[in-house]
């Protein structure tokens, strides 16, 4: 029997508000003059507490002995998160916001391949055309960089995409454990390492602390709660998929609020890796149409 209609759309429309929620980081990230590790501290801080707080209302008090008592799949899936929560912000501050948009946008396939090895998931001809493709794009942006701080930022963009596409299949792997723990978890995890490297932590005033706690609460506590919960009820490649709408919405916010225009090599490089995954969402979607 196949999955019901409804827990799919739910799964779709949890899994689209998270790429939207996601997608403000760089934004955020540009009003914050601080070192990534102080925003990552605060951003950790507010983001894990308001998912605690979801965690009560949703599950009820006794939810948060889940924070102490994740189990295996919950601290794996935290772990994860962090890694690629850590990851995320110094490259965005290392390297131009397309080329980690770019890298974001090879997820879905890094994801495929993981479920394929873990959970026998097998990838279609077409998906992996489409990966060749999305490669292709991915040499193509990397290709025109700088060396140092962009080849760092592209580093740690390559990291996190491996924690996040991870974590995906983590997530569908173990379907029985609170997820919503877990990211609230990841949080915490990412406020404790950051400690010892936030310079700036206690220079931060009234008017960045309400950008941290926005950043916090909207970008990453929404972003992550709605993720794990709609990756729950998707297949791991279709939920990485849904969310590489980020990606453009990335660049988007960037340009609106601080004009800035993507190098050409990044564009062309954008353009066939987003061309790439559309097709496969096409694809798929007259499959299931004709089935």
């Amino acid at each position: 029997m196949g999955q019901p209609r409804s827990d799919r759309g739910l799964g779709i429309a949890l899994v689209a508000a998270a790429a939207i929620a996601w997608s403000t980081a760089p934004f955020f990230t540009r009003l914050l003059p601080f070192d990534p590790w102080t925003i990552l501290f605060w951003r950790g801080l507010f983001g894990g507490s308001l998912i605690s707080v979801l965690l009560v209302l949703m599950q009820g008090p006794g939810a948060l002995r889940q924070l102490l008592v994740p189990g295996r799949g919950g601290l794996l899936v935290a772990s994860l998160s962090a890694i690629g929560m850590i990851s995320f912000i110094p490259a965005l501050q290392m390297t131009k916001v397309m080329n980690v948009a770019v890298l974001i946008a090879t997820q879905p396939f890094v994801a495929a391949a993981l479920a394929w090895l873990w959970l026998g998931e097998a990838a279609s001809w077409r998906t992996l055309i489409a990966s060749l493709v999305a490669f292709t794009g991915v040499v193509i942006t990397v290709g025109g960089i700088r060396a140092g701080a962009d080849i760092s930022g592209v580093a740690l963009s390559c990291l996190m995409v491996s924690a996040i596409s991870a974590m995906t299949v983590v997530v569908r792997r173990h379907r029985e454990t609170s997820m919503v723990a877990a990211a609230a978890l990841s949080n915490f995890i990412g406020s404790l390492v950051s400690l010892p490297l936030a310079h700036d932590i206690a220079h931060v005033g009234g008017h960045n602390l309400a950008i941290l706690a926005l950043f916090g609460c909207l970008q990453v506590a929404l972003g992550l709660t709605f993720y794990m919960l709609g990756s729950r009820l998707l297949p791991s490649g279709q939920a990485s998929l849904i969310a590489t709408l980020e990606t453009p919405l990335m660049a988007f916010w960037i340009w609106v609020g601080f004009g800035e225009v993507p190098a050409t090599h990044a564009l062309v490089g954008g353009v066939l890796v987003i061309g790439a995954v559309v097709a496969d969402i096409a694809a798929d979607a007259r499959m299931r149409r004709s089935t």
